[in-house]
């Protein structure tokens, strides 16, 4: 039967596997592929040190082959050893390496954040590390770790991710590592690629071009005894420059001819003025003599005063100086208490006086 055929091919390939993985765990045994030719059947073997899996001289190489043409059954077996380019994207390589940190002693997960680090690093989509056992004491437990995005069923799961897996030895028991990729340039069935139109602007371009070749044919036209248009904007700022400092020159010479004439009024004026103010003085005089005399006639007329700013709007600056002074004591009452104290007093006792001093003469 041809079912049988497929399932006898799968377990040897499966038994050749494990013992290229326990004959070359220290060399970063990374996988291996057969390919059955019509000369014999070639075995590829993938690895992260190649020189450990070819030995000196070739001898580790020869042992392998001997042992796969009497233990497996191939006719004329040929061993080939690749290096793996990117050891941190080879699930195999990475799980026998988290295996080796755990059996140094090193806490699990610290060992599966270091992992992941590298691995994404390596420009990875998606990791996933599964360690179960007893990691944490004497009740077996599992504990997975992802990062990325990674399928986990379907047709992409089986075509696209990539597995390997390890086994530790430690004091409570065995770990299993379980170590899931999915590598970088792996294009899903489910990616929808948008396409835009492409607009074609060819007479739009052909302008632009014709515009900007004018001016480089212009400046290549140029002979180099002309003259540019920098040096003609630089002559005539220059000739503006000294166009404004002649008109300044000219506005100073004539500032001081009108400050002569303006000297020369001024002297005149102080001349007259001499002459006109000699008369004054006796008018001075007679102002200064009045003030004097004032002063014997402000009483009189301070009361008139007193009534005019009622009526109309006084300044403010009067009626505050003199209001506190006059009116707050005829408000008060106070005249009418001197003359019914005092007053009535003196002129009854001098009648009393008076009268009979008459009467006897």
């Amino acid at each position: 039967m041809i079912e049988k055929d497929f399932v006898t091919e799968g377990l040897k390939r499966t038994r050749i596997d494990e013992y290229l993985e326990n004959e070359l765990e220290r060399a970063g045994y990374g996988g291996m592929e057969i390919q059955v030719t019509p000369l014999g059947t070639m075995v590829v073997v993938y690895a992260e040190r190649p020189g450990m899996v070819i030995g000196r001289g070739g001898k580790t190489v020869r042992n392998i082959t001997q042992q796969l043409k009497n233990n497996y059954d191939l006719e004329n077996p040929q061993v080939e050893v690749k290096e793996v380019d990117v050891p941190e994207l080879n699930p195999k390589i990475m799980a026998h390496k988290i295996a080796a940190m755990l059996q140094r002693g090193m806490h699990f997960r610290r060992v599966a954040y270091t992992a992941l680090r590298r691995i994404m690093g390596a420009g990875a989509q998606g990791v996933e590390v599964t360690i179960s056992g007893k990691i944490r004491g004497s009740r077996s437990a599992c504990a997975k770790f992802i990062d990325g995005y990674i399928k986990k069923c379907g047709e992409p799961a089986t075509r696209f991710v990539r597995e390997g897996f390890a086994t530790v030895q430690l004091k409570p028991g065995v770990l299993g590592i379980y170590v899931r990729i999915m590598p970088p340039g792996t294009v899903l069935p489910d990616k929808v690629d948008i396409i835009q139109p492409v607009v074609e602007e060819t007479p739009v371009e052909t302008v632009v071009e014709e515009e900007t070749s004018a001016p480089v044919e212009e400046e290549k036209a140029e002979e180099p005894g002309e003259e540019s248009i920098s040096d003609v904007l630089e002559e005539e700022t220059a000739e503006e420059i000294e166009d404004i400092e002649e008109i300044e020159e000219e506005a100073a010479s004539e500032k001081p001819a009108e400050e002569e004439a303006a000297e020369k009024e001024s002297v005149k004026e102080s001349k007259e003025e001499p002459a006109e103010k000699k008369p004054a003085k006796p008018e001075k005089e007679a102002a200064e003599k009045k003030p004097a005399e004032k002063p014997a006639e402000e009483p009189a007329k301070e009361e008139p005063k007193k009534e005019k700013p009622k009526r109309g709007r006084p300044k403010k600056e009067e009626p505050k100086a003199e209001k506190p002074e006059e009116e707050k004591p005829k408000k008060r009452g106070r005249p009418k208490k001197e003359p019914a104290a005092e007053e009535p007093k003196k002129t009854f006792k001098t009648a009393e006086l008076v009268k009979p001093a008459g009467d006897k003469k």
